[in-house]
C-alpha cells in the first residue's frame, strides 16, 4: 500500500458554546468485547487522511510525529488486545494482564528499541504495544497496592496511543514531544485512601525495552514518582501529578563519535570536554487535572516542563554542543456531547521549545527511533529552531445512527487544526518547508477525517 497517495480528504469541525477546556478520553461506551474464558479481547482499526492545504514540497506536516504525511491516506493502527483486568473491587490478592501488538504507520513512533524498530524500511511496522502482568496485593495501605511489571504505555499524560482513547485525530505537542510514549519496568500504584493514589516505578528509560542488546540506549535506569487525587467534588474532579527522571541520552554500543574527542558511550561539548550521557538526566514533569461539569461537558488541563541536561542546540554538529535544552506546555481541552451521535471538541494548547531541541519532524520510516536512540544521522531529521507554538484544534465525534454487523463500532473523528509559530530563532519560518528543509510560512492549517472502527 502507497502511504504517500493523495486523497480527497476533508474534516468538518465546529465548536459550539464552549469555554476552554477538553477531555481526551472518547466519552461513549465501547461495544461488547468478545470472552475467551477469563480473557477479554478488544480490537481496532484506524484510517485517516490530513490534508495541508500549504501542499509542503516535502509533504511533510511539521510539528507531527504521527499525522506527519501531508495529503495522504493511510492506516494508523490495527490493533488486537488479550487481557484481564485487575478486579477494581479486589479485597484480597488479583492478577491480570495485557497483551496489545500493533501495525499501522503509528508503529513507526512507538517502538520500544529493538522490538521490531529496524525491521522493515516501510511505513507499515510492527510493534508491541503492550506484553505485561498485574497484580494486586492487599497490603501496607488500606486499598492494598496495584502492581504492573512488563512493557507498558506510559501512564503519564493525558493523551494516548491507542486511538480509541483520544477525542482528536491529531496529538498536542505535549504527547509528541513533552512525554514518554512506553517504558519497560515495573510501576506499583499504592491506593492510601479512596481519594489519594501514590505512584512509584523503576523502568529502563523513556521508549527503552530490555537491557540488553541495545535495548535502552545507555543501561541506566530511570524513576517515576507522583500522586493522584480521585473521587474529588462528588467525583468530578481528578488529578494525577507524575515525574519521570532518568539518562535518556545514548550511545550504540561498540559505536564511535568522530565529532571531536568523543568515544563510544561519550559526547563532546564546544570546549572539548566528555559529557557522560548517564550522569545527564532527562527530566519530565506532568499535571493533568480533569472535571466534569454535569453529563454534557468535561474539561481538562494538561501543564508539562521537559528538560534534557544534554540537549542539542547546534544541530548542524549534533554530537559537539550540549548546554542542556527546556521545554515548557500548557493544553486546555474541552468536549460537549450534544446527544448520542455528536459531540464536539476544542483543544488550545502553547508549547515553548527553548533551544529548539524537541519540536522537529522525522521524515524517515525509521528517523523517529533513530533519533530517540542517540544514532546520530544527518538524514530524515527537520528541526527548525527554537519556536514557540501554538495550536488551536476544533473537533467532533461522530457515531453514525446504524447498527454495524458482529457488535462493530465507527467512530468518525473530523478535525480543523491551525498551528502558529512564534519567536523563532532569527526570523526562521517553520512550517510548509520546502525539500531543502527551508520553511516558507509561521502558519499551518490542518484538515484531518479519521475513522475507527472497533470490537
Amino acid at each position: 500500500m502507497n502511504y504517500r497517495f493523495l486523497t480527497g480528504s476533508a474534516a468538518v469541525a465546529l465548536l459550539v458554546g464552549l469555554a476552554a477546556a477538553t477531555s481526551a478520553r472518547a466519552d461513549d461506551a465501547p461495544p461488547a468485547h468478545p470472552m475467551l474464558g477469563i480473557v477479554q479481547f478488544s480490537g481496532d482499526v484506524s484510517v485517516g487522511s490530513t490534508f495541508n492545504p500549504g501542499s509542503p514540497k516535502n509533504n511533510v506536516n511539521y510539528g507531527q510525529i504521527f499525522n506527519d504525511r501531508a495529503n495522504s491516506f493511510g492506516m494508523n493502527q490495527a490493533q488486537v488486545t488479550a487481557e484481564k483486568d485487575l478486579d477494581p473491587a479486589a479485597t484480597g490478592m488479583d492478577w491480570g494482564f495485557k497483551f496489545e501488538p500493533m501495525y499501522g504507520t503509528d508503529a513507526r513512533v512507538t517502538h520500544s528499541f529493538t522490538v521490531f524498530d529496524h525491521a522493515t524500511n516501510s511505513p507499515y511496522q510492527w510493534d508491541i504495544v503492550e506484553a505485561n502482568g498485574s497484580f494486586h496485593l492487599p497490603i501496607v495501605v488500606s486499598g492494598g497496592i496495584d502492581t504492573k511489571i512488563g512493557t507498558y504505555s506510559t501512564p503519564i499524560g493525558y493523551e494516548v496511543i491507542n486511538a480509541t482513547g483520544n477525542f482528536f485525530a491529531t496529538h498536542s505537542y505535549i504527547f509528541n514531544y513533552g512525554i514518554p510514549l512506553k517504558h519497560t519496568g515495573l510501576i506499583s500504584t499504592a491506593h492510601v485512601t479512596d481519594m489519594v493514589d501514590i505512584w512509584a516505578g523503576v523502568d529502563t528509560g523513556v521508549n527503552g525495552w530490555l537491557p540488553t542488546r541495545g535495548g535502552d540506549n545507555n543501561k541506566s535506569p530511570s524513576v517515576m514518582l507522583g500522586f493522584g487525587l480521585n473521587n474529588l467534588l462528588d467525583g468530578n474532579l481528578t488529578v494525577l501529578a507524575l515525574a519521570h527522571i532518568g539518562p535518556e541520552n545514548g550511545y550504540i554500543e561498540g559505536q564511535r563519535y568522530t565529532a571531536g574527542s568523543g568515544t563510544a558511550g561519550s559526547y563532546t561539548n564546544g570546549a572539548g570536554q566528555l559529557q557522560n550521557p548517564n550522569k545527564h538526566a532527562r527530566e519530565i514533569y506532568d499535571i493533568v487535572t480533569s472535571y466534569k461539569i454535569g453529563d454534557a461537558i468535561t474539561t481538562a488541563l494538561e501543564l508539562n516542563v521537559i528538560h534534557d541536561d544534554l540537549g542539542v542546540t547546534n544541530t548542524a554538529s549534533p554530537l559537539t554542543n550540549h548546554s542542556g535544552a527546556t521545554a515548557e506546555g500548557a493544553a486546555v481541552y474541552g468536549t460537549f456531547k450534544l446527544n448520542d451521535m455528536f459531540t464536539f471538541g476544542a483543544r488550545e494548547e502553547v508549547f515553548r521549545d527553548d533551544q529548539g531541541f524537541f519540536v522537529s519532524t522525522q521524515m524517515g520510516s525509521q528517523s523517529y527511533v533513530n533519533a530517540s536512540r542517540g544514532i546520530p544521522s544527518a538524514v530524515g531529521m527537520l528541526a527548525n529552531g527554537k519556536a514557540t507554538y501554538n495550536s488551536l484544534t476544533l473537533g467532533a465525534n461522530i457515531t453514525p445512527p446504524f447498527t454495524l454487523p458482529y457488535s462493530l463500532g465507527l467512530l468518525l473523528r473530523p478535525e480543523a487544526r491551525w498551528d502558529h509559530a512564534f519567536g523563532t530563532a532569527g526570523n526562521n519560518k517553520v512550517f510548509n518547508s520546502s525539500a531543502t528543509a527551508t520553511g516558507t510560512s509561521n502558519d499551518q492549517f490542518l484538515l484531518s477525517l479519521n475513522a475507527v472502527v472497533s470490537f
